[in-house]
């Protein structure tokens, strides 16, 4: 069975009002409540925990990890940031959501300063499909339509996209790479731009259903890891090993 668990900062939640109206039980809790629909294992991590939730436990049953972050990135541990990194290395999923660009795992992962452009000025966002051949956009039409979000524009600053899927207008003009896909290791990793904390952006169903799609997509695939490291026993006989015997 897949085991999904959900990040999150939760400092928002819990210190400005606003946010509170919006997401009660937390940003985390609404995404673990929709996930919830289509999977049967999920679970929730929050900062304030031991580790930060995320002990080798709770990783090691873990087949993707959704994270958000975003006033909080730097009280994550380099050593919690660091063992994620490795277990998408080796093959666990992960999908980072909005201002989690600027979190150290996804930094980390990306070898880039993942900074952008950005606007609270409660505009209109659509969210195009560009690639409507790819996993993520199953059950999406041409465009996610947001009546209020805060805008994200370009330059992104991360790698080259192995793939881009969604692209973002707003009513400001700028555009936006919103969904897009990177490969690192054995593990996949899906960016999903919308989801600032004082809309009810993650009550979308559209939104939702991104998200539960980057969730399949992004899992665990069973199957025999790749071997490093010394390899003393070769496949075939070394012709100069011969000689020398």
């Amino acid at each position: 069975m897949m085991h999904i668990t959900v990040w999150n900062e939760n400092r928002h939640e819990k210190e400005n009002p606003d946010v509170q109206k919006v997401y009660p039980d937390g940003i985390h809790e609404a995404i673990r409540s929709f996930l919830t629909e289509d999977y049967d294992s999920v679970s929730t991590a929050v900062l304030d925990e031991p580790e930060h939730g995320l002990t080798d436990d709770v990783l090691d049953k873990t087949d993707v990890l959704i994270w958000w972050g975003h006033k909080a990135h730097e009280e994550v541990r380099d050593d919690i940031a660091a063992k994620v990194q490795e277990r998408v290395w080796n093959g666990m999923g992960l999908v980072v959501l909005h201002s989690g660009h600027f979190s150290k795992v996804f930094k980390r992962l990306m070898g880039t300063g993942c900074d952008l452009k950005w606007r609270e000025a409660d505009e209109k966002e659509r969210i195009w499909v560009v690639d409507p051949t790819h996993p993520l956009t199953e059950g999406i039409g041409s465009c996610i339509e947001l009546e209020k979000e805060e805008m994200y524009g370009e330059h992104f600053d991360i790698p080259v996209p192995d793939e881009l899927v969604m692209v973002s207008w707003f009513e400001g003009g700028e555009v936006f790479r919103s969904l897009c896909t990177f490969r690192r290791g054995s593990g996949k990793i899906v960016y999903f731009r919308p989801g600032h904390e004082t809309y009810p952006t993650y009550y979308h169903p559209d939104v939702q259903r991104v998200i539960k799609n980057a969730a399949g997509w992004a899992a665990r695939k069973a199957g025999e890891r790749p071997v490093y490291g010394h390899h003393p026993e070769p496949l075939e006989t070394i012709s100069s090993k011969e000689e020398d015997e």
